[in-house]
C-alpha cells in the first residue's frame, strides 16, 4: 500500500500563518497537520505502508528549503520509504497527483493535506476504490457524490441545486494506481480540463464510465484546517482525542511559576508559564513565555511571548509577541502586538 499526499497549495485562506510555512506543516497539538494525516491513515488502513509520496509546491511559493527533509523524516518514522515531488505550476488536483506518477503503482490511498479525520478504513476487495464522504449542511461548497445500491453513481462539483449532501473530504482509495495514472495521463495528453484545470473528479467519472465501482467511505469526524477558526477548533478536538487516550502532552521541561494548566493541553519543551492559567484546549509550542495571562481554546506556535493577555479562540504564529487585551486574534509569524 502507498499513500500519496498532494500538498502543493499555498494555503491562502489561512494567511497570515501560511506566509512563512506551508499549511500542511502548520503544527496542531504538537505535530504538523500532514504528519497527523499520514499517521492516522497508517494506523487504520490495516495494511503495511510501503511508500509515502508527498507533492509539494516550489520554494518560490513559500515552501522552505528543509520541507523535503521534514517529510522524508515523517515517512521514515512510520517505517515507509519517503518520496517528495514538486508541482511547479498549480494545474489542478489530478495534475498534482500525476506529479507523483513514479509512485502511482498498485493499491494506494490519495489524501489531500487539508483536513484531519476519524474514519472507517475497511477496504472492500471487490470494489475498485473508495471515496470518503461526510454529510454536510451546505453541499454547494463541496464536491458531492450520489449513491445507487450502495455504490457511487455520480460526482457533482459544487452543486447549485441540491443533488446530495455527501461531501467528498479529499481521501480516496484506488486498488490500481497504475490505472489511475494512465487516466490522468490521458486527460493531460488531450488537454481535457473543462474548469481550466485537470481535476480528479474528471478522472473519477471516466473510471466509473469504464466500469469501475467506487464505494463511499464512512467518516465519523472531519476536521478542517483551511481557515483560522476551524483550525483552532481542530486543535481542540485533537487535544480531546489525545487526552481521552490517556496521553500526556505537557513536556517535563515546562516551568510553572504560580500558574495552572487545565487539561487537555499541549505544552512544548522549555515553555515558561508565570502567573497564568492555561487551558482547556490550548497548544503552546516550545521555547515560549506566557506571563500574567489567561488562555483557553487557542493554538500558539513556537518561540512566542504573551504578556497581560486574555485569549480565547486565538491563533498565534511562531516568534510572535502579544501584549494586550484583545480576545479573538489571528497573528502570523514574527508579528508583534504590544
Amino acid at each position: 500500500m502507498k499513500i500519496i499526499v498532494p500538498m502543493a497549495g499555498i494555503g491562502s485562506r489561512l494567511r497570515p500563518h501560511t506566509l512563512t510555512i506551508p499549511k500542511p506543516l502548520t503544527v496542531i497539538a504538537g505535530k504538523p497537520i500532514v504528519q497527523r494525516l499520514v499517521e492516522d491513515i497508517t494506523s487504520v488502513v490495516n495494511q503495511p505502508i510501503e511508500e509515502i509520496a508527498f507533492i509539494i509546491g516550489p520554494s518560490a511559493k513559500g515552501f522552505p528549503s528543509n520541507t523535503r527533509e521534514k517529510l522524508l523524516t515523517i515517512a521514515e518514522e512510520l517505517g515507509a520509504k519517503g518520496s517528495v515531488y514538486v508541482q511547479e505550476e498549480a494545474l489542478g488536483t489530478a495534475h498534482a497527483i500525476f506529479c507523483a506518477k513514479e509512485s502511482l503503482t498498485g493499491p494506494c490511498v490519495v489524501a489531500f493535506a487539508d483536513t484531519l479525520f476519524k474514519a472507517d478504513f475497511t477496504l472492500n476487495a471487490e470494489a475498485d476504490g473508495a471515496i470518503w464522504v461526510k454529510q454536510v449542511d451546505d453541499p454547494s461548497a463541496f464536491g458531492v457524490v450520489k449513491l445507487n445500491n450502495g455504490f457511487i453513481s455520480d460526482f457533482v462539483e459544487k452543486p447549485t441545486k441540491f443533488v446530495s449532501d455527501l461531501a467528498i473530504i479529499g481521501i480516496y482509495y484506488f486498488k490500481d494506481g497504475d490505472k489511475l495514472s494512465r487516466e490522468i495521463q490521458y486527460l493531460i495528453d488531450n488537454d481535457i480540463r473543462p474548469s481550466g484545470e485537470f481535476q480528479l473528479t474528471e478522472v473519477l467519472e471516466t473510471l466509473k464510465q469504464d466500469g469501475a465501482k467506487f464505494l463511499p467511505g464512512k467518516v465519523d469526524v472531519w476536521m478542517d484546517c483551511g481557515k483560522k477558526d476551524p483550525t483552532v477548533d481542530t486543535n481542540k478536538k485533537i487535544l480531546g482525542f489525545e487526552y481521552d487516550k490517556g496521553n500526556n502532552l505537557v513536556a517535563e521541561t515546562v516551568v510553572l511559576e504560580n500558574s495552572q494548566i487545565i487539561q487537555p493541553c499541549f505544552i512544548g519543551e522549555n515553555v515558561v508559564l508565570k502567573n497564568s492559567t492555561i487551558g482547556p484546549y490550548v497548544s503552546i509550542g516550545e521555547d515560549s513565555l506566557v506571563t500574567d495571562s489567561k488562555i483557553s481554546n487557542s493554538l500558539i506556535q513556537t518561540n512566542v511571548k504573551i504578556l497581560n493577555a486574555t485569549l480565547d479562540n486565538a491563533m498565534i504564529g511562531n516568534h510572535a509577541t502579544y501584549n494586550g487585551n484583545f480576545t479573538s486574534v489571528s497573528i502570523g509569524d514574527y508579528s508583534e502586538l504590544t
